[in-house]
């Protein structure tokens, strides 16, 4: 029985990263209308927003893979002017819907239903973050993905991606997000990396290479 479960949850946990996207937004929706992800309801405090108000400078955040909405109602309200939360799963899009009224944000969240991998902005951002969301890109997308949206960047804007490089539990080192780090650190212009030793989080911010 354990086995079969551990069969499962790797094939669950392979689909939402590497599925087809109806595949993903089905069981993306099926855990957030659920109780599995409440624990990250609260998140304020977080690593990544001393970043985020550092770099949007009062101007525009497109969120990739935004979940129920967390960057969009606790990051600090005159840290930004507008915002846009991306995510896959409609039952996470309307927690974050809810939260965003309830908090009187309306005027500057707004957000829509799309995989981020194939998402089209409409206009361009001061800062584009991938919180966590990295992990669901597969590595041999990375590049090409933070290549297109690099079109959306406004001049001097920044990529932020935070990520657990590491098991916050044993410490062991995650291969394939380690990697992605090393990519990003190979193939952009890296402004500032920080690791957070408590949480075991890092947090890079970077643009592409030809911006001055």
């Amino acid at each position: 029985m354990y086995i079969a479960q551990r069969a499962l949850s790797f094939m669950q946990g392979f689909l939402k990263s590497y599925g087809p996207s109806h595949i993903k937004k089905v069981l993306w929706d099926r855990e957030f209308s659920g109780t599995k992800w409440d624990f990250i309801d609260d998140t304020a405090g977080d690593c990544v927003y001393q970043f985020l108000e550092k770099y949007a400078r009062n101007g525009s955040i497109l969120d990739l893979g935004c979940g129920p909405g967390n960057t969009a109602n606790e990051l600090a309200e005159n840290a930004y002017q507008s915002y846009v939360g991306v995510d896959i799963s409609q039952a996470a899009l309307d927690k974050a819907t809810k939260r965003t009224k309830k908090n009187g944000r309306e005027g500057k969240n707004t957000f829509a239903r799309s995989d981020f991998l194939g998402f089209m902005p409409s206009h361009k951002f001061d800062v584009i973050l991938f919180r966590e969301s990295m992990y669901h890109v597969p590595f041999g997308q990375v590049k090409l993905m933070l290549d297109r949206y690099s079109t959306y960047l406004k001049d001097d804007a920044v990529f932020i991606v935070r990520m657990y490089k590491s098991d916050s539990k044993t410490g062991v080192v995650k291969n394939r997000v380690k990697a992605k780090m090393e990519l990003i650190e190979r193939e952009f212009e890296v402004l500032e990396k920080s690791e957070f030793g408590e949480s075991k989080a890092t947090v890079i911010v970077f643009r592409p290479r030809h911006q001055s």
